[in-house]
């Protein structure tokens, strides 16, 4: 832990009486912003990502359109379905191996805490989701849908029973931060081959494994030091 006493890099700071400014070093745990050096002091190095799975299958040739888009509960609906006709565009245009969008409606806006507003941007994006899965069905393709973790499927701050907490008035306290639960995975399309199924012999997965399982859907070798990949072809 960083101990050292330092001047306050902040001591001409103005807007309102202190009365003192501690000579105190504050540092993070990480940088977390890269682009803005935020925080400017850190206890851990940032870590080196390389050969990720959308860096490793554009270096061998896989044409991929990747699109995303943010917003907050003023606007719930975000731009899923913009994103989806995008997507849905390139898929059909033939032009690409491999579509990857982000839906962010449900993080984004379950973390405001606005139940009604993440309730439009779920609805938005399963709307952007069928959209989308059409596409692949008209072409013949593959679909590949995840996500790195929970948010607007419970919103509400429990006790370990599993029941609701409530404020001081009675009221339900909601929960605004990301939850813990597992995230589905789901693979299909009429370009799946026949007889592939989910491993039985993997007792827990995560995002390596789902970028595993891309790899080899795109026809390659995953590198060795990815997690294994989620699915199996059994003969009939």
């Amino acid at each position: 832990m960083v101990m050292a006493a330092k001047a306050f890099e902040y001591a001409d700071f103005d807007k309102f009486d202190r009365v003192r400014v501690p000579k105190i070093c504050y540092a993070g745990m990480l940088q977390y912003d890269g682009e803005l050096k935020l925080p400017t002091r850190y206890l851990v190095e940032p870590p080196e990502i390389d050969r990720t799975s959308g860096e490793y299958l554009t270096y061998n040739g896989v044409h991929t359109f990747a699109c995303s888009g943010i917003s907050f509960n003023v606007q719930p609906k975000m731009k899923a379905l913009e994103i989806a006709e995008k997507a849905r565009d390139a898929i059909l245009t033939k032009k690409f191996e491999q579509v990857r969008v982000n839906l962010p409606n449900g993080d984004m806006v379950g973390h405001t805490g606005d139940i009604e507003a993440t309730i439009v941007a779920c609805k938005a994006a399963d709307q952007a989701v069928k959209m989308i899965l059409d596409a692949v069905e008209q072409v013949g393709g593959i679909y590949v849908i995840t996500a790195d973790h929970g948010n607007a499927e419970d919103m509400v701050k429990r006790n370990k029973t599993g029941q609701p907490l409530l404020d001081k008035s009675g009221n339900i306290q909601i929960l605004t931060s990301r939850t813990l639960q597992p995230v589905p995975v789901a693979i299909g399309g009429p370009g799946l081959a026949p007889g592939v199924r989910f491993r039985k012999d993997l007792p827990s997965g995560g995002l390596a494994n789902v970028a595993a399982t891309m790899t080899n859907l795109h026809g390659f070798e995953a590198p060795a030091d990815y997690e294994p990949f989620l699915i199996e072809v059994v003969d009939n």
